[in-house]
């Protein structure tokens, strides 16, 4: 009985002291990356970039890209029942507002049917557009706009741009 005290206490205490252990481990050697700190470090959070005022409208990069939010939408109610953007952007609000009406393809369903109001496709509109924020990148990247990419392609002499 003596004995299987000892051995249970000895368990206790190994399993106490692997637990000890466990708590004071260091991070394993890696590089930062954009955290800049170690696996069990919690660094603080960063600011939260500051959302531009800017009047006016953004340059789009390419076809098609959705334009970008120049104001701040802090607080604005966008649900099922109500959107506020439309407040400004609808048809009937868009002139007095002197904001850009939605385009008409957000009247329009996935078969391309005209419709009376905007399509429930489209009624989210932070599903493709984003406020502007200015705020250094994470990191640095190659993009070039379509006529950035053209003017490279003329330059070429080809035009083509392609292999040869």
């Amino acid at each position: 009985m003596k004995s299987f005290i000892t051995t249970v206490t000895l368990l206790v205490l190994t399993v106490l002291a692997m637990g000890v252990a466990a708590e004071k481990t260091t991070d394993a050697p890696r590089p930062d990356g954009l955290r800049g700190a170690g696996y069990s470090a919690t660094p603080a959070a960063p600011p939260i970039a500051g959302v531009t005022d800017r009047k006016g409208r953004e340059e789009r990069n390419y076809p098609e890209q959705p334009p970008v939010i120049p104001h701040s939408i802090d607080g604005y109610q966008l649900d099922k029942r109500f959107n506020q953007c439309l407040d400004c952007h609808s048809r009937s609000a868009s002139p007095e507002s002197g904001a850009p009406m939605v385009s008409i393809t957000h009247f329009m369903d996935r078969n391309k049917q005209v419709l009376a109001a905007v399509s429930p496709d489209r009624y989210f509109c932070t599903q493709c557009h984003v406020p502007q924020t200015d705020v250094d990148p994470l990191v640095e990247n190659q993009f070039e706009t379509v006529d950035e990419v053209l003017r490279r392609l003329a330059e070429d002499g080809d035009g083509q741009g392609g292999a040869e």
